[in-house]
């Protein structure tokens, strides 16, 4: 079987980069001929705003007309290379596109995706997303969608941690709008015996950093080369936050419950799948500070808390969002006829 993935990225700390680059490597230890198209191999304008239509743009041309078994595209920047290839398509959500979009450019910009949202699950055979949340979405819009949702491998997990502060708070992720990072850093203002430690860089950090300004307990450490660096500040961190505004289904909250991390996320997107509230973590509502600082303070307050969060959220992460049991469901929806 010979198999296409197209991704606008495989590396990096991203969730969709991470899943794809999972996917392929997976899919060719089992013995499939697969091939990638991301932005890595194929040149695209590396200016916000144009990476990722210069690279359907791009990718189209290296896709058009190459005749394969799979054509798996991943987020809607690779729908029009998919369409152009031959092969059955399967297409995977990783969010509501058109919420990201709107939160993040311009009004014209997102009309121009919900044309492009509308014919991408046109063109695909399957629909599959990553979660339940956004399957709903682009159901009551009236397509099919198949939950197969993200997935981690624990033997990422290393075993050694980065404990820089007593109390240490961690976000790990991209600096942009969507993440909340402000509403986070004006929470943090509040917290005195304790340290916020931010990984990551992205379109607001100036910004942010601004923001931060004059607070001696909040941290930017920039990017961070390896991932495993990254797991390691997070398995040394008291509590992992996710402020975000929108989200998929995040992978950096299966790898905070793998590192046996306490979560503290908001009530938007996958978040609510993955983080039962007092169950598995904390919930917030997003865009507020002062019950986004009481949960933060609450677990490093509360030690016993702390270890239930972190039992339960481990035994959920081993037995619904593991590589084996995701892997499988993708190659029955490859085989299915």
């Amino acid at each position: 079987m010979k198999i296409l993935i197209i991704s606008p990225k495989i590396s990096g700390i991203g969730g969709v980069a991470q899943h794809t680059a999972v996917l392929y490597r997976r899919l060719k230890e089992k013995g499939y001929e697969v091939k990638i198209l991301s932005s890595e191999n194929t040149p695209i304008i590396n200016i916000k705003g144009l990476r990722n239509p210069s690279f359907a743009v791009t990718a189209s041309f290296k896709s058009i007309l190459r005749k394969y078994d799979i054509v798996h595209a991943h987020n809607f920047p690779s729908a029009i290379p998919m369409r152009l290839a031959g092969g059955k398509k399967i297409f995977t959500i990783h969010g509501v596109y058109s919420e990201y979009i709107k939160l993040t450019h311009s009004s014209i910009t997102t009309k121009l995706s919900e044309i492009l949202e509308k014919r991408a699950l046109k063109w695909a055979d399957i629909i599959t997303s990553v979660s339940r949340a956004a399957a709903r979405y682009y159901e009551e819009m009236g397509y099919r969608v198949e939950y197969i949702p993200n997935a981690i491998e624990l033997d990422i997990v290393p075993e050694t941690s980065k404990k820089i502060y007593e109390k240490q708070v961690v976000y790990a992720g991209r600096l942009s709008h969507e993440k909340g990072l402000d509403v986070l850093i004006e929470a943090f203002r509040g917290i005195k015996d304790a340290h916020l430690v931010i990984i990551g860089k992205g379109p607001e950090e100036e910004k942010l950093k601004k923001l931060a300004d004059g607070y001696s307990n909040i941290h930017f450490l920039g990017f961070l080369e390896t991932r495993r660096e990254v797991l390691e500040y997070m398995k040394g961190s008291n509590v992992f936050v996710l402020p975000s505004r929108t989200e998929g289904l995040p992978t950096v909250i299966l790898e905070a419950m793998a590192c046996r991390v306490p979560v503290v996320a908001t009530t938007v997107g996958g978040n609510v799948e993955l983080v039962e509230d007092k169950v598995t973590g904390l919930l917030v509502s997003p865009e507020e500070p002062e019950e986004l600082r009481a949960a933060i303070e609450h677990i490093l307050g509360d030690e016993k808390l702390a270890r239930k969060l972190v039992d339960n959220a481990y035994e959920k992460v081993v037995k619904e969002y593991n590589w084996d049991i995701v892997l499988e469901k993708y190659i029955n929806i490859y085989n299915d006829p």
